[in-house]
């Protein structure tokens, strides 16, 4: 049996008429028909009722013809993902990447994506770290932009750029006058993500909170947080690409005076036989956010530049 056999008999089926569907597959009448006798010796079965005047499909043909088509569609499959992996620059990419960095990072990289590789098909997934990098494991994924470091002999990782934090202030709070944001002042009434942000435990960290949160709101999302500072419910620690949406949503940022952030990598795995998209991704990415963080050391004018469209 092979591909080639399984294509006349769909066409076979579709047309109903041995010229049509010899037609249809590039080759002589006698050839398709001769072929399809042969896939019913070794089948077993007839495919097909022939008759002087029409050619119509036996009850056996319609039982397969579905598998038919689904192995015949699974091996074009195969086909392409082969011509893809010839070119590893070509096809599908699945890129996952965490929540409180694809809003903010995505909208910068993907026309630079677009235009430095065009074959290449991006499709981002996002996630939270943990369930991103089980994915990428069970290779659902082929690489992940993280902001935290990968563990395990079986995964690879490389720094794209560093991402310092801004304190989010409400516009009357009494931090907001001051030029720079000492870490621990912000512990007090720190509003921090729900457990399973990488973003969560780093603010904590970056402010020397040690112990339970209490009652503190655990938003789900980046966004809840902005909105709840906003309203002057408390501050924050954001990443510095959140700048736009924070000064969007009327919050006071202000530097940290201890630099406090978190590196952003991208994350693939050790086998993975297309590193060469791995690194050609990365480095578009890398080249995007490049000066990023010299910028945000030098002051505040990055906040309305590379943190919204640098």
């Amino acid at each position: 049996m092979n591909l080639r056999d399984l294509r006349y008999m769909i066409a076979l089926a579709e047309h109903r008429h041995f010229g049509r569907a010899a037609e249809a597959c590039g080759v002589s009448q006698p050839t398709l028909s001769v072929q399809l006798r042969k896939l019913e010796e070794l089948l077993g079965i007839t495919l097909f009722e022939r008759s002087s005047k029409a050619v119509a499909p036996t009850s056996a043909c319609d039982r397969l013809i579905g598998h038919v088509r689904g192995a015949v569609a699974e091996a074009e499959a195969i086909l392409a993902v082969a011509r893809d992996l010839r070119d590893p620059l070509a096809g599908r990419f699945r890129l996952g990447i965490i929540p409180t960095l694809a809003p903010y990072l995505l909208p910068l990289v993907f026309a630079p994506l677009r235009e430095a590789l065009p074959a290449l098909e991006v499709e981002p997934w996002e996630d939270q770290t943990n369930a991103l990098v089980e994915r990428l494991r069970a290779h659902d994924l082929d690489a992940l932009l993280l902001a935290t470091e990968v563990e395990g002999v079986d995964l690879a990782s490389r720094t794209l750029f560093a991402e310092p934090f801004l304190a989010a202030l409400p516009p009357d709070h009494a931090l907001a006058s001051r030029d720079y944001v000492v870490e621990a002042e912000l512990a007090r009434d720190i509003l921090v993500l729900a457990d399973g942000h990488c973003l969560r435990d780093q603010a904590l960290a970056a402010c020397g909170h040690s112990g339970a949160l209490g009652g503190a709101l655990r938003a789900s999302s980046l966004s809840t947080l902005l909105n709840m500072v906003a309203a002057g419910y408390g501050t924050t620690l954001i990443p510095g690409l959140a700048a736009g949406a924070a000064q969007d949503a009327g919050i006071v940022l202000r530097p940290l005076a201890a630099g406090a952030g978190r590196t952003v990598r991208i994350a693939w795995r050790t086998r993975f036989p297309r590193a060469a998209a791995v690194e050609a991704v990365g480095a578009v990415i890398a080249a995007r956010l490049r000066g990023f963080a010299e910028g945000s050391a030098a002051g505040m004018t990055w906040v309305s530049g590379a943190g919204r469209d640098a």
